[in-house]
């Protein structure tokens, strides 16, 4: 059966998208000359500042665009439907952001991204722009913690660009921008759980199937296989097992500080959102954890794919006072 959507067509969908985008956040966006898909912050890039680049497929909104901005990200490169952009906006974001002090890019760990993108990197080089990457890999169903290199980038992505995007506007150096954000990645960890398909715009088909009475737990942002399919349990049973597998890997000592994510795959409204936040309160509240900050919402998506994603970042003081630190994005601020 074929699913309803408000769009034109499935292949304008993206850079129409992109047209509305511009149209609502003029104070805080813009796009590169002939090169739609670069879309780059008014107010971020400037000499002598680390210039970040992120960047992904479309389908996930409000990452990755939502957190272009001051003190966030400079730029997104951007792609089509669950797939990564090419070299050429990748190149454009870069030399737009360029302030003469390196340019980190950042985005989830995915083979076609790391293509493009490293791609890209090797023609910046020829320019002289000095590009280094850090990937996400806060997806903790994605594979073992011993292979955490394997894993995939998801919702994490939100805390983690924040802490680099902050290093950036602190005017760290490169290797100190560097050193937070593999320090930001490295103590987040996301959980999620689909409880039903999304569908792409350009076939109206879901992208999987699964039962009416059915999740599955672990399940990637494009329909990835997850770790488990089971039937369909209570907000609190779901809860639970999420963070039975963040809490067992995080080790967090009583008293630590976190911050805390939970977010909508698409679909899943914001009373189920809460429901879960008020379950994942009680089991920080048991294990002697202190939420810090909390965000509930859309943040990470999978078009309309219904379920959501648990992330907690343990937090130490310097990455407190990064995910802190203002910022004023077309989606997103502090």
């Amino acid at each position: 059966m074929k699913t309803k959507k408000l769009i034109n067509s499935g292949a304008d969908a993206v850079d129409e998208m992109l047209q509305g985008i511009l149209a609502a956040h003029p104070r805080h966006l813009y796009a590169v000359e002939d090169m739609p898909r670069a879309i780059i912050a008014r107010n971020g890039p400037r000499k002598g500042k680390v210039g970040l680049v992120i960047g992904g497929g479309s389908g996930h909104e409000p990452t990755f665009l939502g957190f272009v901005g001051k003190g966030l990200a400079d730029a997104a490169a951007i792609g089509n439907v669950f797939a990564s952009p090419p070299p050429d906006p990748i190149i454009a974001c870069a030399k737009a952001v360029d302030g003469g002090a390196g340019v980190l890019f950042m985005y989830g760990n995915y083979a076609g991204d790391v293509m493009n993108f490293d791609m890209a990197a090797e023609m910046l080089a020829l320019d002289e722009i000095e590009v280094r990457t850090v990937l996400t890999t806060d997806d903790v169903a994605s594979a073992s913690a011993d292979q955490r290199d394997r894993r995939r980038g998801v919702a994490g992505n939100v805390f983690i660009f924040k802490a680099a995007g902050a290093a950036c506007d602190l005017l760290y150096s490169f290797d100190d921008v560097e050193r937070a954000a593999r320090h930001a990645n490295a103590r987040t960890y996301t959980m999620g759980v689909a409880l039903s398909p999304c569908s792409l715009p350009q076939t109206l088909r879901p992208n999987f199937l699964i039962g009416e009475d059915e999740m599955e737990i672990g399940m990637g942002i494009h329909g990835e296989p997850g770790m488990a399919r089971e039937p369909l349990r209570s907000a609190d049973a779901v809860t639970d097992e999420l963070m039975d597998n963040i809490l067992r890997e995080m080790k967090a000592a009583p008293g630590d500080r976190v911050a805390v994510l939970v977010n909508s795959l698409g679909s899943t409204p914001l009373m189920e959102l809460y429901i879960m936040m008020r379950r994942v309160k009680s089991r920080l509240d048991d294990a002697g954890l202190v939420i810090h900050t909390s965000l509930v919402g859309n943040y990470c998506t999978s078009l309309e794919m219904a379920g959501a994603s648990i992330t907690v970042m343990d937090l130490d003081d310097e990455l407190q006072r990064l995910i802190d630190h203002p910022c004023d994005c077309a989606m997103f601020a502090r």
